[in-house]
């Protein structure tokens, strides 16, 4: 069916319900001359009489009494179905697939997760947890989280969470047999744990930055892998230095069972982003979690 097939067989059902072209029209929102002209192209498309008009009434023929017969079922289903759609809109359901990496779901989303299902219960949550930068896109993801530098540029993006900082830090153990750098240079004399990138496998040099200098340093050591909690427990085993995200440490730095250093040469830098390709209309499930979390981060 045409979009203008609807738009006639709905003008033919407003005159049959109000007997007159005047008061169709005002009901429709158009003119009683554009109503008049819709119902004679649908008569002369459909090749019949629908409509009987005199001076006074106007009432529908033996094909229109048929049609209008079959017709009204049919307009009431289409009717609900849109409403169906609306309280979709309004309350939110479905399925909203995310895909983010460790670090982030453990930090950043899953403090969200009890709060959002208590607000929108009917929303089933998908969360795949994916370092390599995926294709949200080609796998079919309602929305993905990076760090903000990693996003494409066609990309709408909503800010998850606040700034973040990479730390650099070790174990007293650590410190007591090899001492501590004072530069991010030294760290090239150190034993670190150092960190590959997923994307692709090669091993990740430390950046730092104080003021105007910025510094790009090339570490090694006696592990190197993709996994933030394998280092992290490396780094509590005194095996080396690591460059841990602040959050994944904090607690241990608080307890002393790691000593933060180089901190002039860390400064926060903008963190986690919730993006999505940009739509016209949103996926009620996705436009809450925007919603959301534009209220809660």
């Amino acid at each position: 069916m045409r979009g203008s097939d609807y738009a006639e067989l709905k003008a033919f059902a407003a005159v049959v319900e109000h007997g007159n072209f005047a008061r169709a029209a005002a009901r429709l929102g158009i003119s009683p001359s554009a109503l008049s002209q819709t119902i004679r192209t649908l008569e002369e498309r459909m090749g019949i009489r629908l409509l009987n008009r005199t001076t006074r009434s106007v009432a529908p023929s033996e094909a229109g009494e048929r049609l209008i017969s079959r017709l009204l079922p049919a307009l009431a289903d289409l009717e609900h179905a849109v409403a169906d759609v609306s309280a979709l809109r309004d309350q939110p359901a479905g399925l909203l697939r995310i895909n983010a990496p460790r670090v982030a779901i453990v930090h950043r989303l899953a403090p969200l997760i009890a709060p959002f299902h208590a607000a929108f219960p009917e929303i089933v949550m998908d969360i795949i947890v994916d370092d390599k930068l995926s294709d949200i896109v080609a796998d079919r993801f309602d929305a993905g989280i990076r760090l903000g530098e990693m996003v494409e540029k066609d990309m709408v993006t909503v800010k998850l969470g606040g700034e973040m900082r990479l730390v650099v830090v070790a174990s007293p153990d650590y410190i007591a047999r090899r001492g501590m750098p004072q530069t991010p240079r030294d760290l090239r004399d150190h034993a670190c744990v150092v960190s590959r990138w997923p994307t692709d496998g090669s091993l990740y040099h430390w950046e730092f930055e104080r003021g105007e200098e910025r510094l790009e340093v090339a570490v090694s050591g006696p592990l190197s892998t993709t996994d933030n909690d394998l280092m992290l427990r490396a780094v509590l085993d005194g095996i080396g230095i690591g460059y841990l995200f602040e959050d994944h440490v904090a607690e241990h730095v608080i307890a002393r069972r790691l000593v933060s250093m180089l901190d002039d040469w860390t400064p926060p830098f903008p963190g986690f982003h919730l993006y999505y390709p940009s739509r016209r209309q949103m996926p009620p499930p996705l436009r809450a979690f925007v919603d959301f979390i534009g209220l809660h981060c």
